[in-house]
């Protein structure tokens, strides 16, 4: 029988303490978070790989959606300075993982998914793991989901090209968006701020992630 406690550690030590993540409230998020049960079975040996994890057939950007490399979604996770009060939009919650680590963080979390079956994974394993404070909702990634807002923060699980201004417009003033945003060959995690009407952009460091649904640019025509 596989020890995934163990697997939780060597993860925690191997890959993200020594990715310049520093808040300790996340390590022990990661070391308390069944990686493994927001897998299938089969692939449950991967589950503390220092990779992505694809679940679905292939996205909007040519890549399977599922789990972020764990020492990327630490990172952003880091980046978006969660505290034990705020509300969290958790856009492309994809089965859940990401979700509970930021449950662990809020005080409540809004999990929004656009995959029937990887909103179904998530709707059914958070509860199983008592994520009370966890709430699964669907529809399209790009609209956020402005019932429960304005939110504190807003961590969107992947790639984008384009920034939808209706998601930005969801955050509170001095609430944070974070997102990697770029192309397959270069991304980079990307904080937004909100001030007053207006947002301060800053991008932090290089990443990779799969292209969500919703926020490919559009395409011009030239004639």
């Amino acid at each position: 029988m596989a020890d995934y406690v163990q697997q939780r550690k060597n993860m925690v030590e191997s890959q993200v303490r020594p990715s310049d993540v520093t808040d300790r409230r996340i390590m022990r998020a990661m070391l308390e978070v069944p990686r493994e049960q927001f897998v299938p079975t089969a692939l449950r040996p991967l589950a503390y790989m220092d990779q992505q994890i694809g679940l679905t057939k292939e996205g909007p950007g040519g890549e399977p959606r599922g789990l972020l490399e764990p020492r990327i979604l630490a990172k952003m996770v880091q980046l978006a300075e969660i505290g034990p009060g705020d509300v969290v939009l958790d856009v492309g919650c994809g089965p859940g993982y990401s979700a509970a680590l930021l449950g662990r963080l809020a005080e409540t979390v809004v999990a929004l998914e656009c995959d029937a079956e990887l909103g179904a994974m998530a709707a059914e394993v958070l509860p199983n793991l008592g994520f009370d404070n966890v709430a699964v909702v669907s529809g399209p990634l790009e609209a956020g989901f402005a019932d429960e807002g304005p939110y504190d923060a807003i961590f969107v699980g992947g790639r984008i090209e384009d920034m939808s201004e209706g998601l930005l417009d969801q955050l509170k003033d001095g609430g944070r968006l974070v997102a990697v945003r770029g192309t397959p060959v270069h991304a980079r995690a990307v904080i937004w701020r909100r001030i007053g009407a207006n947002f301060d952009v800053k991008e932090v460091f290089e990443a990779a992630a799969p292209l969500l649904p919703g926020f490919a640019k559009a395409k011009s025509f030239a004639f």
